[in-house]
């Protein structure tokens, strides 16, 4: 969870920033003082190289953010992914080391260090100061490879405040530095002992720079969920992970490696991705004992391009599908994915009808039903990838759509033959899905008949805000009528709407759609929002740009502000991947001291407040609120719905695959998970007395 307004929920990692909620207005741009526009060549700026990096980061990184700064991590390990992927490496080794310090190690060849002819300068340093050098555009260097840009080591390098590296082969190691993009020193070259391991392969250490970085603390989980997916996609390739961050600093690298890390994880997979399905569905109650699984490479136009695909079933109503190209994750899809889909429909439809499952005047199974409960990996390998953007969020080679399409369809066929009673088990899911789809399709009907959004149309529940500018306005989602009442009276009633809900609502990790549209909470919910939900999902259609969930402190609230979480994230994905959700905070208390009151938010403010009076004569009276309704109007306002001060979580998804494990422990069927789960973090439970 990244924070606009600082706070820290239950599901998602955060960060706290201090920031109040504000909307600024923008200045328009006012001629200059003699009253004319001066516009000239003048006013053109050319940048090129580092500089264009260090004055426009968010162009090559993402943000500037935390994201932004693992996005310098995954550049430098992609390099070291591309030698493994090419044949040349086995072992990757990443560190977190104190005071900032990243370093990534691998078994590789080593960048070249001979001079470069088109630059004059070292090919190493060529690699680490000049924007699209690499060894991935000739096609000598790399057959496929993740970092195609080439710009990859080098912006890393223009955003650092320091950067080192050290090269080792033809017997030698060659080591140099580098402040904020510009080398300090000529290659230093030394002769390696014979006993040194490795005897190639390429260091990069560098501190990311807070001139142009606005976050700079490393998530160890969230990295090390990148590493894994790395690992599960190049079998065979032994990824090391450690935080240091706590040894002192200065340690050579033999001291470093005798001590024990905060913590460590080795990922090491012969399976693949068969083991990264197998690893996803761990809690799940599966339809296939072993996934299927598809490793082919096809030839096109004098290149390869390996497919590999694995798919289990589940019982489960979610689906869980990862395309990646070149071990990319490519969240936005591409046309490896459109293949997937088409062929999975296209194979389990002439399954079904060759088995009489469907007769000849029945309807195929549509996409949507073949997904239900479908946990995949999709993985292409390919020469010349097409990413859309720096980030690589979307693969845009057309003609990889027919080769995944043709290969994947093929095999499945042959499996679902070779297999019938998985096979049957698979289409009757499917069928089952698609009568649960018709009824949705009815219940949804209904909800958008009933939410046309203007007027008397709206929730009759829904205290709406009167602007009409969804980037002005806000919802809060309210439990129980009470608070409901204080919020409408204590808002402001020109851009905060509230929805008050009555007790606890659906659970919906254990229902289809049509269940969850039956429930009134929830389509009192969808109509509000506009959005619609399922295969009608339209984020333009937003209403508010904040969405609050405002639930009372205490094991109740949390209950209810989680069974919501669990919808959002199930079925409005894109509105929490928007930046659109927000949990409020509530105070818990409010102290008095004399005639001074303060509000305290967590029980560790009132432990500090309760010290720094200790001294004091003055008695000091303490009132705990557990929930909004036993507020006041103005007292919910000033505490939690004012702009100017109150605290706001952002939701964010840090780690998709922790958070759909913990969805699917504490939501899901199984209790003896969930009742593990609690047993194992007990210790962490705050409990009202």
């Amino acid at each position: 969870m990244t924070q606009q307004e600082p706070g820290q929920p239950d599901l998602f990692t955060d960060g706290r920033s201090g920031a109040v909620d504000t909307t600024p207005g923008r200045e328009a741009n006012l001629p200059s003082s003699n009253g004319v526009d001066s516009y000239d060549a003048s006013d053109i700026d050319v940048l090129e190289g580092i500089e264009a990096v260090r004055r426009r980061p968010g162009m090559y990184i993402g943000s500037t953010g935390q994201a932004g700064l693992h996005h310098l991590v995954y550049e430098i390990v992609d390099n070291s992914v591309d030698e493994a992927m090419a044949g040349h490496a086995t072992r990757i080794e990443i560190a977190l080391q104190p005071e900032g310090w990243v370093q990534v190690r691998d078994d590789g060849r080593g960048i070249p260090t001979d001079q470069h002819a088109k630059t004059g300068k070292s090919a190493l340093e060529t690699v680490l100061t000049v924007l699209h050098a690499g060894g991935k555009f000739g096609g000598g260097g790399y057959k496929v490879s993740g970092g195609l840009h080439g710009v990859g080591a080098s912006v890393v390098n223009a955003l650092s405040a320091q950067l080192e590296v050290e090269v080792r082969r033809d017997g030698q190691s060659h080591t140099q530095s580098y402040v904020r993009g510009v080398a300090t020193e000529a290659i230093k070259r030394r002769k390696l002992s014979r006993d040194v391991s490795p005897e190639t392969g390429t260091m990069v250490r560098w501190v990311a720079d807070d001139e142009v970085i606005d976050h700079l603390e490393y998530d160890f989980n969230t990295l090390a969920q990148r590493f894994r997916e790395v690992a599960y996609l190049n079998k065979g390739l032994w990824i090391c992970f450690r935080d240091e961050r706590d040894f002192p600093s200065g340690l050579s690298e033999a001291e470093r490696r005798a001590r024990e890390p905060r913590e460590e994880k080795n990922f090491y997979f012969e399976g693949g991705i068969q083991s990264y399905v197998r690893f996803l569905n761990r809690d799940r109650e599966v339809l296939q004992p072993l996934p299927f699984h598809l490793d082919r490479e096809v030839g096109v136009n004098g290149t390869a391009v390996i497919v590999e695909v694995a798919i289990q079933y589940n019982a489960d109503f979610q689906d869980s599908v990862y395309a990646f190209a070149n071990t990319i994750n490519t969240h936005e899809g591409g046309s490896h994915l459109t293949g997937f889909r088409s062929a999975l429909t296209r194979a389990i439809n002439d399954f079904a009808r060759r088995n009489k499952q469907l007769g000849d005047k029945d309807p195929n199974i549509t996409g949507e039903d073949t997904r239900e409960g479908l946990t995949a990996v999709v993985s292409v390998k390919l020469g010349e990838p097409q990413f859309e953007g720096q980030t690589k969020t979307k693969l845009g080679n057309p003609e990889i759509k027919g080769i995944v399409e043709s290969a994947t369809a093929e095999a499945l066929t042959e499996y679902l033959d070779g297999q019938p009673r998985e096979g049957r088990r698979i289409v009757e899911k499917c069928l089952t899905t698609a009568r649960a789809r018709e009824a949705a399709r009815k219940a949804r009907a209904i909800v958008q008949r009933k939410g046309a959004l203007e007027g008397a149309s709206l929730p009759g529940k829904l205290a709406d805000c009167s602007e009409r500018d969804p980037s002005l306005s806000e919802i809060f989602i309210v439990e129980g009528p009470s608070a409901g009442g204080s919020a409408k009276e204590g808002r402001d009633r020109r851009t905060q709407a509230i929805l008050p809900l009555r007790g606890k609502v659906l659970n919906v990790e254990r229902a289809r759609l049509d269940k969850l549209l039956g429930h009134e909470a929830f389509r009192t919910l969808i109509t509000a929002l506009g959005t619609g939900i399922g295969e009608d999902f339209d984020l333009s259609k937003l209403r508010y740009h904040k969405v609050v969930i405002m639930t009372d402190a205490d094991s109740d609230g949390a209950h209810i502000r989680t069974l919501l979480l669990t919808f959002f994230f199930r079925h409005m994905r894109e509105l929490i991947e928007d930046g659109k959700l927000y949990i409020a905070q509530p105070p818990l208390y409010r102290v008095k001291v004399g005639k001074q009151a303060e509000w305290l938010y967590t029980d560790a403010d009132l432990e500090s407040f309760m010290d720094k009076q200790s001294e004091g004569q003055k008695k000091v009276s303490v009132q705990r609120f557990k929930g909004l309704g036993e507020m006041n109007a103005d007292q919910l306002w000033e505490t939690t719905m004012d702009p100017q001060a109150r605290l706001l979580w952002s939701v964010d998804i840090a780690d998709e695959h922790a958070a759909d494990d913990l969805f699917v422990k504490l939501m899901g069927d199984d209790p003896a998970k969930r009742r593990h789960f609690i047993e194992q973090h007990a210790d962490l439970a705050k409990i009202d007395v």
